[in-house]
């Protein structure tokens, strides 16, 4: 069992001055991510917002205009960052938001920052320009970006005492972040081409007829294209179905989040697969209103109840 430690003891000024740079971080750059963690407690969406902005700051280095010598460095000195949050050496009056929120919530909550280290090393794979041959091969990349973002954030949710099975949370949390970045490979296929970076299998590319890659709105002449996006779809479907039993290790609210994150996200897997070329044309996106049903939804335990009538048939 993992258990969060809530505690709404007093929170000084500087730190809650602090978490609500977080926030609006978080809701000004991830709309997908801040209608899944507006459902929870106060303590645990400050503390998922500062999880977030410090992830930004990593993405961004690695996105950013700088040259890949000047990003390296600035990773590393996010890294040396990481070390002074995890050894509670940031004062409450430190110029840095993000590093003030961040280790208030990790004394707040058993977060395990070494998730964070990975996510810099799958950011410094992006700035060495890494392609991956084989699915096992994205899938170690895919746990250091996402995976461990999954992981991390279970530090903050706990699981529910007595939950069966918990002690395989971290499998699930890290399998449904998996789930979560295919999709959005998926989704930006063609705004990485155009960065000069490839996230799909080369063996998957080439069974399809795809290895030119993608530099238009219209597939390689000859390709499958429709057949690789369906392939990958089936692939990110079973890793939701695994992720997913997650959900009953969680209490209503955790749930209602992880719920509604990965709903939004599967909605957009299910735009993709029935338009594939659509991802080539631009950006699909859900409109606000359906990802507020999803939240909702979350909310009201739909998903959680299915997953547990599931988990049940298959014991009988």
């Amino acid at each position: 069992m993992i258990r969060a430690v809530e505690s709404e003891a007093h929170v000084s000024a500087p730190v809650l001055a602090a978490y609500s740079y977080c926030e609006a971080v978080t809701s000004g750059q991830a709309r997908n991510f801040a209608y899944g963690i507006r459902l929870l407690p106060a303590p645990k969406r400050r503390a998922m917002s500062a999880l977030y902005a410090f992830s930004r700051r990593v993405d961004d280095i690695g996105d950013g205009p700088l040259a890949d010598e000047a990003k390296a460095a600035r990773l590393d000195d996010t890294r040396a960052l990481l070390g002074r949050i995890r050894d509670g050496a940031v004062a409450e009056d430190d110029t840095d938001p993000v590093a003030v929120a961040l280790t208030h919530a990790a004394r707040a909550f058993p977060i395990p920052l070494g998730g964070l280290d990975e996510l810099i090393d799958g950011v410094l794979a992006d700035v060495r320009g890494e392609t991956y041959e084989t699915w096992d091969d994205l899938k170690v990349y895919c746990r250091c970006v996402a995976g461990a973002i999954g992981r991390l954030s279970l530090g903050v949710f706990g699981t529910e005492p007595g939950a069966r099975g918990a002690e395989r949370a971290p499998e699930y949390a890290d399998t449904l972040g998996l789930a979560l970045q295919l999709t959005n490979i998926l989704r930006d296929v063609r705004e990485d081409a155009e960065g000069g970076r490839t996230y799909l299998p080369a063996d998957d590319l080439a069974k399809f007829g795809c290895s030119a890659g993608f530099h238009g709105s219209t597939p390689p002449e000859g390709s499958d294209f429709a057949g690789l996006v369906h392939f990958e779809v089936r692939r990110a479907r079973t890793l939701f179905a695994e992720g997913y039993r997650l959900l009953p290790m969680l209490d209503r609210r955790s749930g209602a989040c992880v719920a509604a994150m990965a709903g939004i996200y599967r909605r957009l897997l299910d735009r993709i697969e029935r338009d594939p070329e659509a991802v080539l044309r631009g950006r699909v996106s859900l409109p606000g209103r359906e990802k507020a049903y999803v939240a909702v939804r979350g909310l009201s335990g739909l998903d959680t109840r299915h997953v547990t009538r599931r988990t049940v048939r298959r014991r009988a």
